[in-house]
């Protein structure tokens, strides 16, 4: 399982091909990693690389686009949710769980 999370986490997509992936124009994908909303990996040049995990996070912010949240609202909305995540793989690592 952890590696299959860090398989998930390490970035092989460039810019264009996970813009094709999530049909996005790759200046949203720039304007959502200057807004916080993802940060790719980036190889020693400087260029970007987006991991399966980023792709995933990529089509939530689409939903939510589609949904009416502007990306303040799509912010605080990612962190919520990775804070319940966090928050979940605590209450399972409680003993008599």
């Amino acid at each position: 399982m952890a590696q299959d999370s860090r398989a998930n986490s390490r970035g092989v997509f460039a810019i264009s091909v996970a813009a094709e992936m999530v049909s996005m124009e790759i200046q949203n994908l720039r304007v959502y990693e200057r807004r916080g909303l993802l940060e790719p990996d980036r190889t020693s040049g400087g260029t970007r690389l987006y991991s399966a995990d980023d792709i995933d996070r990529l089509h939530r912010i689409r939903e939510l686009l589609a949904d009416g949240l502007n990306l303040a609202g799509i912010a605080h909305v990612l962190a919520l949710e990775e804070r319940v995540r966090s928050l979940e793989a605590e209450v399972r690592r409680l003993p008599g769980r």
